[in-house]
């Protein structure tokens, strides 16, 4: 260890890691804005993913040095150095147990992050296009890499989900398309004098992806056929870990989520009747709106208006319940490219605001969207929900450290901030629309389906006596994908999207409710020690400036607030 490293308190080897971790992960760079990063992709194969480890084994023995020295006892070190570790030892059980090397996910795997990271990189001049032209010849290597995981995951007995590997497959189909397919589309919006170049290694990284479907279809999928889909209870914990920021009580999780479902009914059957006189049932009120509630035509209309929501949405909320600086206030509203997963999503932006924060709203196709769908979705996703918090962490890392605001992001934390977003628009009276307040309620709905079903199938538990649903049965990926679809006004390919999604991504989709329940209980706690003084956008401003939290630590510090 030189002199320098063994003299940095938590806060100076937190942004160490970020920077050794950007050499790893270019891809991440990218995502930060690191220009150096913009024409490589990261090694995604074995030697790759213990090259993270290793990383992270060395930057814990740094930290643990560091916690020694005067000055690491102060608040904003303690904080960040508890991050640091809980995010590195988390991240390290994951990997050490071999997760990586059974990656097959319909969001979130090497292969998504192969063709997501050109959705972001910088596209302004031809020096950006260069850079794109040689990443995309970069595709070939990143996805051999990736198979080469895959196959090592095979020879150890860690096989990935087949239901994971056939939606892969599909997604596959849709990005190599019958002519240029995705990376062609997206080559033939650069510069003409770069055409033919961007054309060739778009070529190049359209073999790569047909290649990597074969593969699949052929040898990965045929060897895992057999594989469960589920995951158990020994692995459940370490994802949960890994997505949550804390080891819950997953039986008491599990409860929750059955008591969030049994409360939320209630509220809809209320809510459904002031949409559809005389419905008793939630869901025929909701289809009702799909033929005749209020609809936006039009993917690129769509758009605008999403567009014009947030900025609405800014202007209402702006110096009355947050105080946001300009640069927070920019946010853009996207069209997710084709073969995408089917829920919305967001992307941060980079350090320096060059790229501001985004909204991505997969069309599967669709033409006509539903507004009750679309405003709580997009509070969540945009304005006051992931915008405000990632840009406003972006906007103070100066204050905190460059990883709290970036990379130690824990899930929960930030899909409990965008769903308790969601029910704040509802407590200042922006969902008075009878429509639009009964389609958040459906929202919080299904992240209550998600706790029940995510932890229900992994753990395979039994269905309790009160359920409206099959009681005393065992959970199976069959009976999720039916209660969801029952419970739910999505269509059905969202669902099995969202099925999919879960079986993928282990312990993920519980934290947005658990994260919820968090700033809800954060807030509360407050609010009784401040009494009548108490502040809400005071309160708001302080909680969305603490930077990245685990659920250990996150109703402590906002109920210090």
């Amino acid at each position: 260890m030189s002199d320098i490293a063994s003299h940095q308190l938590p806060r100076q080897v937190a942004d160490s890691y970020v920077h050794d971790l950007v050499e790893l992960d270019p891809a991440l760079g990218t995502y930060l804005g690191v220009p150096e990063s913009a024409d490589a992709l990261p090694d995604f194969s074995p030697a790759g993913e213990e090259a993270h480890a290793r990383l992270a084994r060395a930057t814990l023995e740094r930290l643990a040095g560091a916690e020694r020295l005067p000055g690491a006892a102060a608040e904003e070190e303690r904080r960040c150095a508890r991050l640091l570790r809980e995010r590195l030892t988390a991240d390290l059980a994951v990997r050490e147990s071999g997760e990586p090397l059974r990656a097959v996910s319909n969001i979130r795997s090497p292969l998504h992050t192969v063709r997501s990271v050109f959705t972001v990189a910088p596209t302004q001049t031809a020096d950006d296009w260069s850079a794109i032209d040689r990443r995309m010849r970069g595709v070939p290597a990143a996805l051999e890499g990736y198979r080469a995981s895959l196959a090592e995951g095979l020879s150890r007995g860690l096989p990935g989900g087949p239901r994971q590997v056939t939606a892969v497959i599909a997604q596959l189909h849709e990005w190599i398309g019958k002519d240029a397919g995705w990376f062609g589309s997206f080559a033939a919006q650069g510069p003409e004098r770069l055409r033919a170049d961007l054309d060739r290694s778009a070529a190049v990284a359209t073999t790569a992806l047909a290649e990597l479907r074969s593969w699949l279809a052929d040898t990965y999928g045929p060897a895992v056929q057999d594989a469960p889909d589920v995951v158990g209870r020994e692995r459940y914990a370490r994802w949960s870990r890994k997505w949550n920021g804390t080891d819950l009580d997953l039986d008491e999780a599990y409860a929750y989520g059955w008591s969030e479902f049994h409360r939320l009914h209630a509220e809809m059957r209320s809510a459904a009747e002031k949409v559809l006189p005389g419905a008793t049932d939630p869901w025929k009120a909701l289809r009702h709106l799909d033929e005749h509630g209020e609809h936006i035509e039009g993917v690129e209309e769509t758009r605008v208006w999403l567009q014009r929501l947030m900025d609405e949405t800014i202007a209402a909320l702006d110096g009355v319940h947050f105080e946001l600086a300009d640069r927070v206030k920019r946010v853009e509203s996207r069209i997710a490219p084709p073969g995408s997963a089917a829920a919305p999503y967001y992307t941060a932006p980079s350090e320096d605001f060059s790229r501001p924060g985004r909204t991505w709203l997969p069309t599967l196709g669709e033409t006509r969207f539903p507004v009750y769908d679309l405003v709580s979705t997009w509070y969540h996703e945009g304005v006051p929900g992931h915008h405000l918090q990632l840009a406003q962490w972006v906007h103070v890392a100066g204050r905190l450290s460059r990883y709290q605001a970036t990379v130690g992001q824990v899930s929960a934390n930030s899909e409990g901030w965008a769903l308790y977003a969601e029910r704040l628009m509802d407590e200042l009276g922006f969902l008075g629309d009878p429509a639009r307040r009964l389609g958040c309620l459906d929202a919080q709905m299904m992240r209550a389906l998600r706790v029940v079903v995510d932890i229900g199938m992994h753990l395979e538990l039994r269905i309790p006596a009160h359920s409206p649903f099959r009681p005393g049965e065992r959970w199976t990926p069959e009976l999720g994908r039916e209660f969801f679809g029952l419970h739910c006004s999505r269509s059905a390919e969202f669902v099995d999207s969202e099925l999919v999604r879960y079986l993928g991504m282990p312990g993920q989709a519980i934290g947005y409710k658990l994260g919820e329940r968090a700033w809800l209980a954060g807030r509360d706690a407050a609010r009784r020690a401040h009494g009548n003084a108490f502040d809400l956008k005071q309160w708001h401003m302080a909680a969305l400036s603490l930077g990245a939290l685990g659920l250990d630590d996150l109703v402590e510090e906002l109920s210090r607030l």
